[in-house]
């Protein structure tokens, strides 16, 4: 039996999605944290990906809910 997570990776498009951009933003922060000094753009940017990321998770968690409500 596949757990809730699982289960939306392998049929839901909007969840891989997610997940998806979630990684892409998860990579662009590794990129700017290994630098020793950060632009004032590239600050803004550091916010902005984690309070993206922060979003994703939410929506990612609300469908992982749902399914789990759906199965139980």
């Amino acid at each position: 039996m596949l757990t809730p997570r699982e289960q939306l990776l392998t049929d839901h498009d909007q969840f891989q999605r997610l997940v998806q951009e979630h990684s892409q933003y998860s990579q662009r922060l590794e990129s700017l944290t290994q630098k020793r000094y950060l632009t004032d753009d590239e600050k803004l940017e550091e916010v902005r990906l984690k309070k993206l990321k922060l979003r994703l998770k939410d929506q990612m968690q609300s469908l992982e809910m749902q399914v789990h409500r759906q199965s139980a």
